[in-house]
């Protein structure tokens, strides 16, 4: 089975305004450059688990549930 983890944009642009942080600041806090950062928000890339735990933790209380869904890829074509 094939997943891919994706950020809900929605749910991370509020999590930042509550936490008064810029796109910008929390990828330096995660030790990643902002176009990273970018391609994770916009959906281009997808984050690693260990990405993806540092974030949760940065952005707490959200839950993975909260903040993530999981995609099945073999449902597309040419996967």
């Amino acid at each position: 089975m094939l997943v891919h983890v994706r950020i809900k944009p929605k749910t991370f642009w509020q999590a930042l305004a509550k936490q008064s942080l810029s796109q910008s600041e929390l990828a330096t806090r995660l030790g990643i450059s902002s176009s990273y950062m970018s391609q994770v928000v916009c959906g281009t890339r997808c984050p690693s688990p260990r990405l993806r735990r540092r974030i949760l933790e940065l952005l707490n209380p959200l839950t993975f549930d909260d903040l993530f869904i999981i995609e099945d890829r073999n449902d597309e074509p040419g996967a």
